[in-house]
């Protein structure tokens, strides 16, 4: 079996480990009964682990209880860059091997369910693990907003990123963020009701911003040109700017300036919400 699924970018701001929108980069995964273990990968992070310790193996494994197959996968999500690439690939092993619900592999290997949800469903997502397993639902996206991506050279595993948060975060924090994102939540629905500053954070982004000496200013500037909203794109260390159509190519262009400017190596572009999420043949 085939299965192809798409990128997602989480938290979306305020959204931390609730939110994600799937994007239109895909992973593309393909498992066929096969007299003994077999790989093929290709694009990003081809060659890397092709072995029986390739997380799509491993995912494969654990669904069909054995290692007589043959897996292909190919893949247009940069690793470690924080677009989803470890639950797209997970989600997509799941499926093509045949398991009755790839999101609960996929939420069990990636350790939470925002990511793979939106893989799963496509669109803008809202996700959580319960006692009974991974809660996904989706929400209105209005289809004129467009997602400017900017994605460093330089990964940033989620591992470290994840370190230097509290362990506590105060009142006043987690209120911030409960209403930013109930009314990032509105705009992302209605592009008019889009409030400034709905994408800002209180509980994450401050205590990554280190990590990425140049996140804040890549930020604000994307901000400058155009686009509605900013914020760090899962754990980094990609970076995301929310934008109208009308504006979104303008917005990369400036994203692709700072690269210039500062040094840094990467790309910018301008991707669409994929709607469609898990499809398989």
């Amino acid at each position: 079996m085939r299965a192809r699924v798409p990128a997602s970018s989480a938290n979306l701001g305020p959204g931390f480990d609730t939110l994600a929108v799937a994007l239109t980069r895909y992973v593309e995964v393909s498992v066929e009964p096969a007299a003994s273990f077999s790989i093929e990968t290709s694009g990003e992070g081809a060659g890397r682990f092709d072995d029986e310790a390739h997380l799509g193996a491993r995912v494969a494994h654990e669904v069909l209880g054995h290692s007589h197959f043959a897996l292909r996968v190919h893949s247009d999500i940069p690793l470690s860059r924080g677009l989803g690439s470890s639950a797209a690939l997970a989600l997509a092993a799941a499926a093509a091997a045949g398991a009755p619900d790839p999101l609960g592999v996929a939420t069990r290997v990636d350790g939470h369910a925002e990511n793979a949800a939106a893989s799963l469903l496509g669109g803008l997502v809202v996700a959580a693990v319960r006692d009974a397993g991974p809660v996904a639902r989706s929400l209105p996206l209005d289809p004129s907003w467009r997602f400017v991506v900017v994605v460093p050279d330089e990964p940033l595993a989620t591992a470290d990123a994840r370190r230097v948060l509290p362990a506590t975060v105060s009142f006043a924090d987690a209120i911030f963020n409960l209403n930013a994102m109930g009314l990032l939540v509105a705009g992302l629905a209605q592009r008019e009701q889009f409030v400034p500053g709905s994408m800002d954070d209180a509980l994450h982004q401050p205590y990554r911003m280190g990590l990425l000496p140049f996140a804040a200013t890549l930020l604000a500037r994307l901000r400058e040109a155009g686009a509605a909203g900013s914020c760090w794109s899962g754990a980094g260390s990609t970076m995301l700017g929310l934008a109208g159509e009308d504006v979104a190519e303008d917005v990369a262009g400036a994203a692709r300036e700072f690269l210039s400017e500062t040094g840094v190596a990467g790309t910018a572009q301008v991707l669409e919400a994929d709607r469609t999420g898990l499809v398989t043949s």
